[in-house]
């Protein structure tokens, strides 16, 4: 009867079953959104976007294959399981002190269950890898060139050599010459106190 008694207790400590914790709902996969193009004038003399022509380098971190990609802004090329698409590309201007050469790639990569996940939207740089990099274990993309066109100046650029900046009746257009320490002694023709009034 002890034995019992024993279980009878130990049975009323217990505690009641809990009920199930309810399911989170599944969050939808995120799909690839093509936008289209929205740069509508540039200025005369620079190549439209249209007609510059990127390369991009793909690297398969698995296998150590790597290929140039040739791409123009709004074309995709898939290697497996990988999509780069280029939005955009540029190259700083010859009168920019800074010469960055960058593409605006997004990068979708085929996840285990078979579907496109983008992993990578934005801009790249040939120059300064750092700003900004596709943070994937397979894959590595990267901008290498952008062939387009600039004009030859930008706005209020003057051209050293050229009229503009070789007229002499342009006001202030002569350097200052540094202002030279007083002298102490008064060169010939001069009076101490001309000397002392400079």
């Amino acid at each position: 009867m002890t034995v019992a008694a024993v279980l009878a207790l130990g049975g009323c400590g217990r505690d009641a079953p809990q009920p199930k914790a309810e399911r989170k709902q599944a969050e939808p996969e995120p799909q690839t959104v093509d936008v289209p193009q929205t740069v509508t004038a540039i200025a005369p003399g620079t190549t439209p976007m249209a007609e510059r022509v990127a390369v991009v380098g793909l690297l398969n971190k698995r296998n150590g294959i790597s290929r140039d990609l040739t791409l123009r802004p709004g074309q995709a090329v898939r290697a497996g399981d990988v999509i780069v698409r280029l939005r955009a590309c540029e190259t700083a201007a010859p009168w920019e002190i800074q010469k960055l050469t960058g593409a605006f790639v997004q990068v979708d990569v085929r996840n285990p269950q078979g579907q496109l996940q983008r992993v990578f939207s934005g801009w790249l740089y040939k120059e300064a890898p750092s700003l900004n990099v596709v943070e994937h274990p397979i894959y590595d993309v990267w901008p290498k060139s952008c062939a387009m066109t600039h004009p030859e100046a930008g706005e209020s650029t003057v051209r050293e050599g050229s009229d503009a900046s070789n007229r002499s009746s342009a006001p202030n257009s002569a350097p200052r010459r540094p202002r030279s320490p007083a002298r102490t002694a008064p060169d010939e023709g001069e009076s101490a106190a001309d000397n002392n009034a400079t």
